[in-house]
């Protein structure tokens, strides 16, 4: 039985995706170079069955965890990588580097404003310190975007000229913020400029969000150090967890020592049978971030056309799979989710609402019918309830899903 979605709606859509052909082409495109570069690293490292088995216990001697960590440095075009289950969110892999990295006495520069909302507990500025980089006597600064909510390349230079600065964080994603996401090649210019001026400094980009969406990464460009969530591009929608790390090898036992402990590192951690998904995941991760992508284009026409602001706007280049709607109203905010909810193959019938959900300032609302808890490769919508009340969409394993859920998300605001 077909989804009860108007003719009205359905003729929105058909009309939207009429006037994506160009853009989905150059996706397609880009999907395509980025196939070839993971199927090349898995013959490189010849991929085999035995890489699947999982280990236990301590998790001495895998194999196939060692060597997915050797895959990923080869696609990231790095000195060193390391894949693991043990971290639980991008957040927590990023952390693992930043404390890493860093000593007490040390700097830290953000060199995009102010980080993603569940860093800034971890960096102090936020929250009760226990545990932060600023009760380990960690100094914080960041550098705040140009009017134009671009990066203030004199400002970055002259932060990190500063005594002590060890470190540059910058995210490659918007977050929660309203500026546009990065793109490569402008993280290669804020690389550039810092090591005109600091070349010892350690660049780290978070990169969540943005794998595979250009046919480079950050650490083709000047980054030191890249971080992820599996549940995010890279796992391909079949990661069931995980984070990773990629960059110059120092930085990468740096962040392991922080992962576990000094002395053991990376040599434990047992991958309890979940090979097979990382690398499968990984496989098709080109093309889901594909599917996502499209997701994206295809949500911001059919926005444009209800006559909703968008950003990135339907005909922009994406640097990321998110994808920025406002609605300016919270019934609007909630009737999008509830949509988007709607869509899912997985608790479709659940309805969101905001909640005061952990590491976030104000109640947040959060559609996700994900076959992977929190997975935002699959599907989803989130926003921060507090005006300009914009919602952060992102996802979509198959486009053809991705479409059907935002084309109830629009009936939603037609309160069809």
């Amino acid at each position: 039985m077909p989804l009860q979605i108007s003719d009205r709606v359905r003729a929105l859509g058909d009309q939207a995706q009429q006037a994506l052909a160009d853009q989905f082409a150059r996706i397609d495109q880009i999907a395509e170079f980025n196939t070839q570069k993971v199927l090349s690293a898995f013959q490189t490292h010849k991929v085999s069955e035995t890489f699947f088995h999982g280990t236990t216990g301590y998790g001495y001697d895998d194999l196939g965890r060692d060597t997915l960590g050797k895959i990923y440095a080869e696609i990231f075009c790095t000195e060193d990588a390391m894949v693991r289950i043990t971290f639980v969110n991008g957040t927590h892999a990023i952390s693992s580097a930043l404390y890493g990295v860093l000593r007490p006495g040390d700097t830290l520069v953000s060199a995009i404003g102010a980080p993603y909302d569940t860093l800034q507990g971890v960096i102090g500025i936020t929250g009760n310190g226990v545990g932060s980089l600023k009760e380990f006597g960690i100094h914080y600064r960041q550098v705040d975007l140009t009017p134009e909510d671009t990066p203030d390349l004199p400002g970055i230079v002259q932060a990190v000229q500063e005594p002590g600065v060890k470190a540059v964080l910058i995210q490659r994603s918007r977050g929660y913020a309203t500026r546009a996401s990065l793109s490569v090649e402008t993280i290669g210019e804020i690389c550039q400029a810092i090591r005109q001026v600091n070349p010892t400094v350690n660049i780290l980009v978070d990169n969540c969000y943005g794998e595979f969406v250009e046919t480079i990464e950050p650490t083709q460009v000047g980054a030191d150090l890249i971080m992820g969530s599996l549940i995010k591009n890279p796992g391909g929608g079949l990661a069931p967890m995980g984070g990773y790390v990629a960059g110059r090898q120092d930085l990468v036992e740096a962040t392991a020592t922080r992962m576990t402990v000094p002395g053991i590192g990376r040599e434990c951690g047992a991958s309890l049978g979940n090979n097979r998904a990382l690398y499968q995941g990984l496989f098709l991760a080109p093309h889901t971030v594909a599917q996502a992508t499209k997701t994206a284009v295809f949500a911001a026409k059919v926005m444009e056309l209800l006559g909703y602001r968008t950003d990135p706007g339907s005909q922009d280049i994406r640097h990321d799979i998110i994808q920025m709607i406002h609605l300016e109203q919270p019934q609007a905010v909630e009737k999008f989710c509830r949509g988007i909810q709607m869509g899912a193959p997985v608790d479709s019938y659940v309805t969101p609402v905001p909640w005061d959900m952990p590491g976030y300032d104000c109640p947040v609302i959060m559609a996700a019918g994900a076959f992977i808890q929190g997975a935002s490769i699959e599907l989803s919508a989130d926003a921060p309830m507090r005006p300009p009340y914009t919602v952060y969409m992102q996802g979509g394993l198959t486009y053809e899903s991705g479409k059907l859920g935002i084309l109830l998300a629009a009936q939603e605001l037609l309160g069809e």
